[in-house]
């Protein structure tokens, strides 16, 4: 993960191995326009670190089917893939950008049910076999014949208790095996998200298999809560707040 103060070092770096080489930034105007329109609906403040990272979440997207968004409280890990999945319906809709279609979302908590009931068990007595929340909702989104892209994000903490069985989804198989034998293979709008606040008890083999955005709430700071807290309140309550 690169701090705030890597981010300058690196940049130093890589300045040194290709000397007088600046990439051209990428054309995110009708990404940014939605986004700026996301941020003033929910009333939210596009910060340029905001952007940037949502913009981060977006590339890894495209590239990547298995990435983390790793960061502490307040740092803005959930209202980043929100706002971007509001702007990619939003340009579907207006058929401003193609290629560019809705997001359906599964939230799953991995660490508020048991290995049985997130991927599947077999019955003790009965010895059939019952898919767990994990295997539904993979087995959905793979078998949608749509174009729209879906996301299965867990939300809550990697350890290696739970997602070691994950690694073949991660890897290059892009398949999902559960213990009754059926192998799932996820389909190309398929994404597979964490939202952990840290990586402390992930296995390195995890942490390979995924792309990796780091946010950080030092870097977000604390005036764009303030300015959407102003914005919620009544106009005549928000003039009195700011004197």
């Amino acid at each position: 993960k690169f701090l705030a103060h890597d981010v300058p070092l690196f940049q130093g770096i890589t300045s040194d191995l290709f000397p007088g080489i600046t990439l051209p930034p990428p054309d995110y105007e009708l990404i940014r326009n939605s986004l700026l329109k996301q941020f003033a609906k929910r009333k939210l403040q596009p910060t340029q670190y905001a952007m940037e990272k949502i913009f981060q979440v977006y590339e890894m997207m495209l590239v990547r089917h298995g990435f983390m968004v790793v960061g502490d409280a307040l740092s803005g890990k959930s209202s980043a893939w929100k706002l971007l999945a509001d702007a990619l319906k939003d340009l579907e809709e207006s058929g401003e950008m193609e290629d560019v279609h809705k997001v359906w979302i599964t939230v799953i908590n991995p660490k508020s049910m048991t290995m049985g009931q997130l991927y599947g068990s077999f019955d003790p007595i009965s010895h059939e076999w019952s898919d767990g929340v994990l295997a539904n909702s993979f087995r959905a989104h793979a078998t949608s014949t749509t174009k729209d892209r879906k996301w299965l994000l867990f939300d809550g903490p990697v350890d290696a208790i739970w997602i070691e069985n994950m690694n073949t989804v991660l890897d290059d198989n892009k398949k999902l095996c559960l213990m009754s034998g059926e192998i799932m293979a996820m389909s190309n709008e398929m994404s597979v998200m964490f939202e952990p606040e840290d990586l402390l008890v992930a296995s390195p083999a995890t942490v390979s298999r995924c792309g990796m955005i780091f946010m950080e709430p030092s870097r977000l700071g604390w005036e764009p809560f303030y300015n959407s807290w102003l914005q919620s309140l009544p106009e005549a309550l928000q003039t009195d707040a700011v004197k």
